[in-house]
């Protein structure tokens, strides 16, 4: 047999082995399925979003001076008031700080008093200098005193009445100088109020991040708290749900913590900046129900309801296929999957809406689990319990 004969003899071989192959796998062997019988219901069409658990108030404790942690009286975990005390600075130095302010206050005010008291001798010198100027001259016009002495009680006038000038200056200066004492020392006093760290509103302590013995400095971080009135779940979303969204729709959340059970939510604030690289964006989604544990920061996934379909065909979606683009199922059709396309409407988290092309009690097919490639159209089945 030549060379030709040959390859064509073995061309003819192959291309029937394919046909036994292809006539043995649809009309003898039975390919195990999962088969689902469709039913009809209520659809919620839902938005998927991936985000983290995140407080809405969250604030990095620090201090507002430079001095040595001397203790810490909370921990992460811990629950706290607003105005409780969480850590103490070293406050020696600050307490010797306003005890001399203290001081400096208490002699600016004796010296305040002393100058008060010289006024009033001042002001009494002045009182008599006037009455003796003024005797002395009607005397001096009626020639019963020397003009001298009449000079002499004018000089004295001046005198007192510059002595008066001298004290309310005198006044003035040592008022001034309580005054910068008063705030001297209420600045001491506000700086000693620095070494007590308080919370600022009621939370709880996620983080510690430093120890007694440490020297902080402002802006360091010590203690880190949230407010426990508001969590969400800041998930990110697709771009092409954003016209169906909207503040106030409900959500179910599901944290991969525990990825069986859903907690409810609700829609807190739409994010108004897209990710210009993932083109996705965040909506918060508050959570009204927490897990027994939970954790700042933790995964979650979020199912938010954009719209409900009433009364339509559901489909799971994991029996939808797709043919060159274009949506279908097989249908088990006496014994044999059959490919048929179908109309979709809106999505659930695990249902498809089906507008055309299935029905209500029609059986839908899938490969059952460790079965490889897809179904073939007129392939027999046998179905999996």
């Amino acid at each position: 047999m030549n060379s030709p004969r040959l390859r064509l003899v073995l061309t003819l071989l192959l291309l029937l082995g394919a046909v036994a192959f292809v006539f043995f796998r649809l009309k003898v062997v039975q390919t195990p399925v999962q088969i689902h019988a469709v039913e009809s219901g209520d659809l919620a069409v839902e938005a998927l979003g991936t985000g983290t658990l995140e407080a809405r108030v969250k604030t990095t404790i620090s201090v507002r001076i430079q001095e040595r942690l001397a203790e810490v009286l909370v921990d992460q975990g811990d629950t706290v008031e607003a105005g409780q005390l969480l850590a103490r600075l070293d406050d020696a130095e600050s307490r010797q700080q306003v005890a001399i302010a203290e001081a400096s206050l208490a002699a600016a005010k004796q010296s305040l008093a002393r100058v008060e008291a010289d006024q009033a001798r001042s002001e009494a010198v002045l009182a008599q200098a006037k009455l003796d100027h003024d005797r002395k001259q009607v005397l001096a016009g009626s020639g019963s005193v020397a003009r001298s002495d009449a000079d002499k009680a004018a000089e004295a006038l001046r005198v007192a009445e510059a002595d008066r000038v001298r004290s309310q200056a005198a006044i003035a200066e040592a008022g001034a100088q309580v005054g910068v004492a008063e705030k001297t020392l209420l600045f001491r006093k506000e700086w000693l109020a620095f070494t007590e760290i308080r919370s600022p509103y009621k939370g709880l302590v996620i983080r510690r991040d430093r120890d007694p013995g440490d020297v902080l400095v402002p802006g360091a971080s010590l203690l880190q708290i949230i407010s426990l009135d508001e969590l969400w779940v800041s998930a990110w979303v697709d771009e092409t749900g954003m016209a169906s969204l909207a503040v106030g729709q409900p959500a179910r959340i599901l944290f991969r913590s525990e990825p069986g059970r859903a907690y409810p939510g609700q829609v807190s604030r739409l994010g108004r900046e897209m990710d210009r690289e993932t083109r996705e964006f965040l909506v918060d989604v508050r959570v009204t129900e927490l897990p027994a544990n939970w954790t700042i920061g933790q995964r979650a996934e979020v199912f938010i309801e954009t719209g409900r379909i009433e009364d339509t065909v559901l489909l799971p979606s994991a029996y939808l296929g797709w043919d060159e683009g274009s949506p279908g199922v097989h249908v088990n059709e006496s014994g044999r999957a059959r490919w048929r396309e179908v109309s979709l409407g809106g999505s659930g988290a695990e249902m498809v809406s089906v507008t055309g092309g299935l029905q209500a009690g029609e059986q839908v097919l899938r490969p059952s689990a460790g079965e490889k490639g897809k179904l073939s159209d007129g392939q027999r089945i046998r179905p999996l319990p």
